[in-house]
């Protein structure tokens, strides 16, 4: 019998979850705020929805299998396939631009290490529909947003961008042949992680003269539009390219990424089928992998959904997300049942006894508290206040909720000193009867009094 799990693959134990959930909440909170709406599709697909995005190759990678009806057919291993056949379905009926997004759960064969599972979560955020600049900087800037809403600033994640209209116009500059490009793409890819001797090797193999290799290694070390217009303004595509990162750069700070964004023309995306603005959000330290990454692929949807169609998006993975929240000490902290209320007995169990206790219980929790109890009838009537008051707190609720003489409803908070922390009494025959009055008046003050859930 197996005592974990199969390698590359997470149980999701309360913390973790409590993680997971999290980083999921702020994924759809900023999406929705961005006016995205969310979508999803099957787990399992033809296995050439992916061999024709990726090629064959890309089946050493897949968890795929023929099914019990003879056919081929995989796990996902990412959603850009799906988005595109789904959209190509139903392209004439939709509204554009297309804001969508999903949350999917994707599966690779491929080595476990840190920041790479064999499977994870990953929010997709894709605009179909248009062609312009600002679509780019919308999509960066969810991206971005996304970073604040996990208390995550500029010093802890950088933007970088690059364009890959940008690159081909300044290989031609340079005069490296278009036959060339995809091997130059490949090198400047590994800037960084490969010897550049090794860089310089492979380029004057892919037909480039020592001269241009220079040129070429040189350019990741460029770091402004203004300097690149410098060296290479007197091409008219470089011109034009830079004149739309120009206002690329604009929209990006105007929608509040201001202090985000660096050029960095090592970022090519090594996937082939972007076509303009692409970019990726680092760990500001180098410590870990790309946060997230993306970019524009207007050719893609025609390929894979038979609609011609311009089209952008990106990808942002829960495992290094995840990792990163915890190197910056950001992760939520879990403990007992976290619930809003927990009700005790109190010195009024035998004039309410646990009969009202649940009756309270439902009513509160129709009011939209979420509701604990000890689950023991004995326990409610025979144990002192102040030990079931004690349980309360070590449970993580917010406040406790106990029936007292008088015929009273006590709700003691439970954040910080109990002798500091707020309390007050409401009558109980009309919390019991569900009086609307009554509970409004009890939730009202509950959530304009008890202090939040707190994260240490």
């Amino acid at each position: 019998m197996s005592s974990g799990t199969l390698p590359g693959f997470r149980d999701f134990f309360p913390d973790e979850f409590a993680l997971r959930a999290h980083i999921f909440a702020a994924w759809r909170a900023v999406a929705r705020r961005y006016a995205f709406v969310e979508y999803d599709g099957p787990p399992l697909e033809p296995l050439d929805l992916y061999t024709r995005k990726s090629g064959e190759e890309i089946v050493g990678q897949l968890y795929n299998f023929v099914d019990k009806g003879g056919r081929e057919v995989a796990l996902r291993p990412e959603m850009t396939p799906t988005f595109a056949r789904m959209v190509g379905a139903r392209a004439n009926a939709l509204r554009k631009p297309i804001r969508w997004f999903s949350v999917p759960q994707l599966f690779r064969y491929e080595r476990a290490q840190r920041g790479r599972l064999r499977e994870h979560f990953q929010l997709n955020v894709d605009i179909v529909g248009e062609p312009t600049e600002l679509a780019d900087a919308e999509l960066l800037c969810v991206a971005i947003d996304i970073m604040r809403e996990l208390g995550l600033g500029a010093d802890d994640v950088r933007a970088r961008f690059s364009d890959r209209r940008l690159l081909n116009a300044l290989l031609a500059a340079i005069g490296v042949e278009e036959e060339a490009f995809g091997a130059v793409y490949g090198v400047l890819d590994k800037i960084g992680r490969q010897p550049v001797g090794v860089s310089r090797e492979k380029l004057v193999a892919a037909g480039l003269s020592d001269a241009m290799s220079e040129r070429v290694l040189a350019l990741p070390a460029i770091g402004s539009l203004e300097a690149l217009r410098a060296e290479f303004g007197a091409s008219p595509e470089v011109a034009a390219a830079l004149d739309r990162l120009d206002r690329y750069v604009a929209h990006v700070e105007a929608l509040g990424g201001k202090g985000w964004v660096d050029l960095d023309l090592s970022i090519v995306r090594g996937l082939a089928y972007y076509t303009g603005i692409v970019f990726e959000l680092f760990d500001a330290k180098g410590e870990l992998r790309a946060v997230c990454g993306g970019g524009r692929y207007d050719n893609l949807l025609a390929a894979l959904g038979g609609v011609d169609l311009h089209a952008l998006g990106f990808g942002m993975g829960d495992v290094v997300l995840g990792e990163l929240l915890k190197a910056r000490g950001l992760v939520p902290a879990v403990g007992g049942s976290r619930a809003d209320c927990f009700i005790a007995g109190g010195d009024g169990a035998l004039e309410h006894p646990i009969a009202d206790a649940l009756a309270l219980a439902h009513r509160l929790r129709d009011a939209g508290l979420s509701v604990d109890y000890a689950l023991n009838a004995e326990r409610y009537t025979t144990q002192s206040t102040r030990n079931q008051v004690d349980a309360a707190k070590k449970s993580g609720a917010r406040a406790a909720v106990y029936f007292a003489p008088g015929d009273v409803v006590v709700v003691q908070g439970l954040s910080g000193k109990m002798t500091e922390a707020p309390k007050a009494e409401f009558p109980a025959p009309p919390l019991l009867a569900g009086d609307a009055q009554a509970l409004a008046t009890f939730t009202q003050w509950f959530d304009s009094t008890i202090p939040p859930r707190t994260t240490d």
